[in-house]
């Protein structure tokens, strides 16, 4: 009974910033393209708030899904242009680029047949999965990126219930690194997707963390993850992240 009157614990300290990661290689911060940023003006809401933690350059990886949005090179360019506009005219120096966020649908097999990814630094290729149900022949398709001489990547993988840790470690052997989404530390998506968060860090299985920024919410919860020990334990110099390798 005395439990319901506990005093809430108070919120830990920020005693450090994302300086030390200086890449975000997953946000969706480019105007009008999908879910994430609407406008300009939205955009640089939320870059300023990276920035304000420590984040030197900005990978935007706007959705490339078949049903919803249906994004190429050009659409993508030229939402870039328009934010890189909006930046030089309101005088904020960072580095922005852009590739895809690839949703594994029915047409993600045919694009990298095409040579039709937008990839991270010429390497890279940023994919996930539905959050419903898992995908079918993930490891020939995982095998023929590779084939092609680039890099997958999963999207956070904290937010796929359905797969386990033993699967997690078996996908990371064939080759597929990942990269967490840090505000999951937070508990901003449940408690069960920030346990194996914490899981996968626990076994070094993720290669890169971000922000998945969409909206300013996000902007309150990646600031917050800082708070995490979780967080810490990534960012603090021994873990073996990759993130600096895209500055």
């Amino acid at each position: 009974m005395f439990g319901l009157f506990k005093k809430k614990q108070p919120k830990r300290d920020i005693t450090f910033t994302y300086e030390a990661l200086g890449v975000d290689m997953h946000s969706h911060v480019l105007p009008g393209i999908d879910d994430g940023a609407q406008t300009p003006e939205d955009s640089i809401i939320l870059i300023k708030k990276m920035m304000e933690v420590g984040i030197r350059k900005i990978i935007a990886t706007p959705h490339i899904m078949a049903d919803y949005y249906r994004n190429d090179a050009t659409s993508i360019n030229n939402a870039l242009a328009v934010l890189k506009a909006e930046l030089q005219r309101q005088g904020i120096d960072v580095e922005v680029e852009a590739a895809a966020e690839h949703y594994y649908d029915e047409t993600f097999e045919s694009r990298i047949d095409r040579d039709e990814l937008m990839v991270i630094g010429g390497k890279y290729v940023l994919f996930e999965f539905s959050f419903i149900s898992k995908p079918p022949t993930v490891f020939p398709v995982i095998q023929k990126i590779k084939d092609k001489g680039l890099q997958p990547i999963l999207a956070h993988p904290e937010r796929y219930p359905y797969m386990s840790l033993d699967e997690y470690k078996m996908l990371h052997s064939w080759g597929c690194l990942f990269q967490l989404n840090i505000i999951s530390l937070t508990g901003y998506y449940g408690r069960e997707t920030k346990k194996l968060a914490e899981a996968l860090i626990d076994n070094h299985l993720i290669d890169f963390t971000s922000s998945d920024m969409h909206h300013p919410r996000h902007a309150a919860a990646f600031q917050d993850a800082l708070r995490t020990t979780y967080a810490e334990k990534l960012l603090g110099g021994e873990y073996p992240l990759r993130n600096s390798m895209l500055l």
